[in-house]
């Protein structure tokens, strides 16, 4: 099982795909990507800011 608050319609496809057996239980699907692949419609790149990597 993999949880998740906030997901992509792409990664979770992807995941379903490449891990058939895994159960996903998602909070949220949003939109989908933009061309930098950030989550749309704004968590953007959520990463680099919780970890302070941005620049």
């Amino acid at each position: 099982m993999l949880v998740s608050i906030i997901a992509a319609p792409e990664g979770a496809a992807l995941i379903a795909r490449n891990h058939p057996k895994v159960k996903l239980v998602i909070g949220t699907l949003d939109r989908g990507l933009n061309a930098k692949k950030f989550i749309l419609p704004g968590i953007g790149d959520f990463g680099d800011r919780y970890f302070g990597t941005d620049e």
